[in-house]
């Protein structure tokens, strides 16, 4: 049954997720907050900055009405940067209140990002933002996905998580098809900090790169780096088998070793030796690897996580060391197993 579904974002992965739900039968409201985007998808059917060359279908209405994305909407997919999720959400529910909703419809997002200082996931700003009109039924879509790919119908899968059943298999149910396949995990804890966290570990991978490190550099890398981001997760309660699925193992693999990752790219400029507020200028979308690796470290410290690696690219990115002397500390930390089995086979790396 066709739903009408209201997608919040018209960046790359807003505009290829849009075109997964239009070309499944639904009605869907692109919403941006720029008037000149709206119009112009409106008028060329296109979105040229973000995805060239890809003519959106009729059943997209692109909008910078609220309101309009709104109005009897069955479901919300919030796909704008981080540091934008708690004011456009706001909005959202000014909006809803005015519209004068009966019932909230299912809310998702397809962010991967922390909160700077409060280190809250996305769908616990999402829930507590709702909290005055309705608990809301959040659901997270995360996995190994570039937009460029998807919207070419390259095979792809990822994972939608929530503590709610239903609004889970809604959300699987309307973005399925014969390239876009999406499986179902109750563990959004997991799901939210590995979508996150990877992105750290890329701007690593990338800045080896660019150093002029090779395979085997950046496998250990990868490789650790999982290990650190299962222990923080483990750590905030999430299930330790997810590290080992599509919005963890998968989601890192893509995106520390594709060109299509604007973190792997931004990395690597680093790596280069380019200083991080040019390589975010000249990105000219958000480079979420940069927020989320200060929140990490802060949140681990607090947590009591040990995590090297996410600490050496916070050294970098503060400016406290150069990426030659993390690598040189990194390797001269003190010997160890490389697997734990201790509390219980929760410290698994």
């Amino acid at each position: 049954m066709s739903k009408k579904i209201a997608v919040l974002g018209a960046g790359s992965w807003g505009t290829a997720l849009a075109m997964v739900l239009a070309e499944n039968g639904h009605d869907v409201i692109l919403w941006t907050h720029n008037p000149d985007q709206a119009r112009e998808m409106q008028t060329t059917r296109r979105n040229d900055r973000y995805l060239p060359d890809v003519t959106l279908p009729n059943n997209i209405i692109p909008t910078n009405d609220m309101t309009e994305a709104l109005d009897k909407a069955d479901l919300i997919n919030f796909v704008v940067p981080t540091k934008a999720i708690r004011q456009v959400a706001s909005q959202v529910v000014a909006t809803l209140q005015k519209i004068g909703i009966q019932e909230l419809p299912v809310i998702m997002h397809a962010t991967k990002g922390l909160e700077q200082e409060t280190h809250l996931r996305i769908s616990e700003i999402l829930i507590e933002v709702f909290q005055p009109i309705g608990q809301a039924k959040v659901v997270v879509l995360s996995g190994p996905s570039h937009a460029e790919e998807v919207v070419k119908h390259d095979i792809t899968a990822i994972t939608a998580a929530s503590a709610d059943d239903e609004a889970c298999h809604l959300v699987q149910e309307v973005f399925m098809n014969d390239y876009f396949r999406v499986y179902t995990n109750p563990d959004i804890i997991g799901v939210e900090l590995a979508g996150s966290l990877k992105n750290i570990i890329a701007l690593g991978a990338g800045a080896l790169v660019g150093a002029g490190y090779g395979d085997n550099a950046k496998a250990a890398l990868i490789t650790r780096g999982l290990a650190e981001i299962t222990r923080l997760g483990v750590a905030m309660g999430a299930d330790p088998l997810t590290f080992m699925g599509l919005s963890a193992v998968g989601d890192l693999i893509v995106t520390a070793t594709s060109i299509h990752s604007r973190n792997w790219r931004a990395g690597k400029q680093v790596g280069q030796g380019q200083a991080i507020k040019d390589v975010e200028d000249q990105m000219g979308m958000v480079v979420e690897g940069f927020a989320t690796a200060i929140s990490a470290y802060e949140l681990a410290k607090e947590a009591g996580v040990e995590m090297p690696i996410t600490q050496a690219i916070y050294q970098v990115i503060q400016g406290e060391n150069s990426i030659q002397d993390v690598i040189k500390a990194l390797m001269a930390r003190e010997r160890k197993g490389e697997i734990q089995f201790e509390d219980n086979l929760k410290d698994i790396f």
